[in-house]
């Protein structure tokens, strides 16, 4: 899918002016190309779970300080950080203490691949090289999924936390999370500015390094250099993520994405479940699913088993999270079938989310179901691969699941119906 890629990059370099609530004029001018009836949280009203995160969602609503953490994990739709955003700025604007940390994020810059636009990490790129858990690579990765590696002498990493965001409240920062190789003492790690810094500390754990700074900041520079007394045989610097850290209350998202990535993708890396569980998440989205049905060799039972190990993997980290299980969007394979593998994943996700009372989005059924991309694609909603959306097609992606949240989560709390959803049509990004 090395086109739709570049399609990609395309995408989320050319549209950056600011978002807006689309969904009430887009169905109107192409009706029936939504079943809006499909659009909705299957099996939370019955969900514990959910009943709980829709409960800490609503009290910082009404201005509780609290914190809440959602996470969101795919392949390529998820990399883009296009309709994750904008579901993360929507939550982070609805009031004054909604937005909280930036958290976690990976420069994929540095691994020669598209970056999402509301960041900015900048190197010398042609120093460093990228690794994806996708390919057939054999790195060590961490919950990114995707590592960048250096293996020069010295290189100045820049780190901006705003760049091309929508939040009215800028992102800022008083403590810096690096994950990096830390069992490796080959290459010295610090902050160019050193009068900054109040303290740091390794935790070779999860495999991170954090600094602790004197002041609230919104950028950073951090120098990677090969120490003197290094071997010629060195191992290279890994890089497999980054923090941007405060005490701030409010909702952090954190998005998680790779292109091409499957199930079995995120299997492959070493420090993902250890990263996780530093975070503890009130909802983890799952919108994994796209790359494993790609094939024409699709294994339900073994789709199955990969999805039910990444839930418990979820439930060992917090045994009280909420976990949304998205159905893929409808697809063509090589541009000339439509693909058939997801109605039998519909059904998997379906069965699971019985079985652990969690919730579904069937975006499958609400896009139209089998053959339904080809009337997106016409539509100019996706481009020709009608794998991935244009950048409109992102965006009432993330309108169509956030009204369905919203609506839930005015049912959940007893809120009158559409109230909510009328608070965040006012939200103009």
């Amino acid at each position: 899918m090395k086109k739709s890629l570049v399609f990609l990059l395309l995408v989320c370099s050319g549209f950056l002016h600011a978002q807006h609530y689309v969904l009430d004029s887009i169905t109107q001018a192409n009706s029936g190309l939504i079943n809006q009836e499909a659009n909705t949280l299957m099996y939370a009203e019955d969900s514990p779970y959910f009943s709980n995160f829709f409960s800490k969602l609503d009290s910082l609503f009404a201005g509780k300080k609290k914190k809440l953490h959602i996470f969101h994990i795919g392949g390529s739709h998820i990399q883009a950080d296009i309709y994750s955003n904008k579901i993360r700025t929507y939550l982070q604007n609805m009031n004054d203490i909604s937005t909280s940390q930036r958290g976690f994020i990976f420069p994929y810059h540095l691994a020669h691949t598209n970056n999402p636009l509301n960041y900015r990490v900048e190197a010398d790129k042609e120093k460093w090289k990228g690794y994806r858990c996708s390919l057939n690579d054999s790195v060590t990765w961490g919950l990114a999924g995707v590592s960048a590696t250096f293996n020069e002498n010295i290189d100045t990493i820049f780190i901006k936390s705003n760049y091309k965001n929508y939040t009215k409240e800028d992102y800022c920062f008083n403590k810096l999370r690096v994950f990096y190789n830390n069992w490796s003492d080959d290459y010295e790690l610090k902050i160019l500015d050193s009068g900054l810094v109040l303290s740091d500390s390794v935790n070779t754990k999860a495999a991170f390094r954090q600094f602790n700074f004197s002041s609230s900041l919104d950028s950073i520079a951090l120098e990677v250099r090969l120490k003197k007394d290094a071997p010629k045989t060195h191992e290279p610097f890994l890089l497999m993520g980054l923090e941007l850290m405060n005490d701030d209350p409010g909702i952090e998202y954190t998005s998680i994405g790779a292109n091409g990535a499957r199930f079995d993708s995120y299997t492959r890396c070493a420090y993902f479940e250890e990263q996780l569980a530093l975070y503890k998440p009130d909802l983890f989205i799952i919108s994994i699913g796209t790359n494993d049905a790609y094939t024409t060799h699709f294994k339900a039972e073994k789709f199955r088993e990969n999805y039910e190990n990444f839930m418990k993997m979820i439930q060992r980290v917090n045994p009280e999270c909420a976990i949304l299980l998205t159905v893929p969007n409808d697809s063509y394979y090589r541009r000339r079938f439509p693909n058939k593998n997801t109605s039998i994943q519909e059904e998997i996700i379906q069965e699971l989310a019985h079985k652990y009372q969690m919730a579904v989005w069937d975006f499958y059924q609400v896009m139209g179901g089998l053959g339904s991309s080809q009337k997106w694609y016409k539509k100019d909603l996706m481009p020709s691969d009608r794998v991935h959306f244009t950048y409109l097609g992102y965006s009432i992606k993330a309108d169509l699941l956030l009204s369905a949240m919203v609506r839930q989560w005015e049912q959940s709390t007893n809120r009158p119906e559409e109230s909510l959803l009328t608070y965040f049509k006012t939200l103009d990004e």
